[in-house]
């Protein structure tokens, strides 16, 4: 008899975030970004496009109380998405490591990268105005598959090399740390993409 199994999952956690004002949190990620000249600066020097916190701030949950309230949201779903993963924890829980805004203009990007060092990668999505870009998340193998043929167009999801998943306002998003991911050009016209994302460690 013969059996076709699905072995190392790679798996990915979305929801909503529910106890967090959506609002509040978009405005203090709008001012914060406004005055933050060392991360203007960094961003400028960088050629990164658009605005991100991740290289002057560190003290975010301590400067508003909406990131605390974040945390406390995420620290909940975090916990969730360890059970689910079946991480051997031990007494040391996953902690946060860091916490950042980003704001991407119409036409910006984000390449593709991981989080390393880290357990737990994630982002929550603030502003995601029409033609805002989706998460690009890259099969972990791919680098493996020099001589593989092309998937189907429509080949099940599990059997993709790039997953596109497209968060609304108020969405979590949670994966491995070692999970490559990009955010593909922002085609809205005006607005501005908006998001916070962050890391988890454990021990």
């Amino acid at each position: 008899m013969t059996q076709i199994k699905s072995l190392f999952a790679t798996r990915l956690y979305h929801a909503k975030l529910n106890a967090i004002d959506a609002a509040e949190l978009e405005n203090s990620c709008l001012v914060i970004a406004d005055d933050d000249e060392a991360g203007q600066e960094w961003c400028e020097a960088q050629g990164y496009p658009g605005y991100t916190s991740y290289a002057s701030l560190t003290d975010l949950p301590w400067r508003f109380p909406i990131f605390a309230d974040l945390v406390k949201a995420l620290d909940a779903h975090v916990a969730e998405f360890a059970k689910e993963l079946e991480f051997d924890l031990g007494d040391k829980a996953l902690k946060l490591e860091d916490i950042w805004i980003n704001i991407l203009p119409p036409g910006g990007i984000h390449t593709s990268h991981i989080h390393p060092h880290s357990v737990i990668s994630g982002t929550t999505y603030v502003a995601m105005p029409d033609g805002a870009s989706a998460l690009k998340l890259e099969d972990p193998r791919l680098p493996m598959m020099m001589a593989a043929p092309p998937r189907k167009k429509q080949a099940r999801e599990e059997l993709r090399q790039f997953i596109y998943v497209k968060p609304e306002v108020g969405d979590v998003l949670l994966w491995e740390s070692w999970l490559r991911h990009e955010v593909p050009m922002n085609m809205a016209e005006e607005d501005e993409r908006i998001s916070v994302s962050f890391n988890y460690n454990w021990g």
